[in-house]
């Protein structure tokens, strides 16, 4: 009988076989994967713009509520948006992504959830709104100053909403004196 090495000489790596497939993957795969291969991965996107002959501010807030015995945890994937702006020389722009947990929006606008998953038929438990104002109210945990242009936070989980709460996103943009300005802010999450 052969006598073999059982570890491999440092000239051939260990032979290894991938037995998981794109389809079906791993342990080194992110759970938006297997979310949005089971058909629970959701997202939602919002916009607003306006011109401004002597300065303003743009805001578009997105708003998802996690109703109370739904039964599911809302993981936030990713948050996403941006702003864009064409402005006079004489203008100075300032932006703003803020997150905050619950908050009240001014007239909400009903938005309906898009599956990652086109071939599934699973709707989110979620409720979502957009508004074109800030929110008033809630808790403020997140805050960042935005330059112009598209910006994207991977969260991979790390917010969890769980049932009777809510996440708010607010993008807003401002022009001291004359220009065009855009806001657009995205939300992507997983129900489990």
């Amino acid at each position: 009988m052969p006598n073999h090495f059982v570890f491999d000489k440092s000239s051939r790596p260990v032979y290894t076989n991938l037995t998981n497939t794109y389809k079906s993957p791993g342990t080194v795969a992110l759970p938006e994967t297997g979310a949005g291969a089971a058909g629970n991965l959701y997202a939602a996107s919002a916009t607003n713009s306006a011109t401004f002959a002597l300065g303003g501010t743009v805001a578009i807030t997105l708003q998802v509520a996690n109703p109370a015995g739904s039964g599911k945890t809302l993981y936030v994937s990713r948050i996403a948006g941006g702003v864009t702006v064409a402005l006079n020389l004489l203008s100075s722009f300032t932006g703003t992504l803020t997150l905050t947990k619950a908050g009240t929006l001014t007239s909400p606008t009903t938005l309906t959830p898009v599956n990652s998953n086109f071939a599934s038929t699973n709707t989110s438990v979620m409720t979502v709104h957009s508004s074109t104002s800030a929110p008033t109210g809630g808790t403020a945990f997140f805050s960042i100053p935005l330059q112009a242009g598209p910006f994207l936070y991977d969260e991979a989980g790390g917010y969890v909403v769980p049932p009777g709460q809510t996440i708010t996103m607010s993008v807003s943009g401002s022009l001291s004196v004359a220009g065009v300005v855009g806001t657009t802010a995205d939300l992507v999450w997983w129900e489990a």
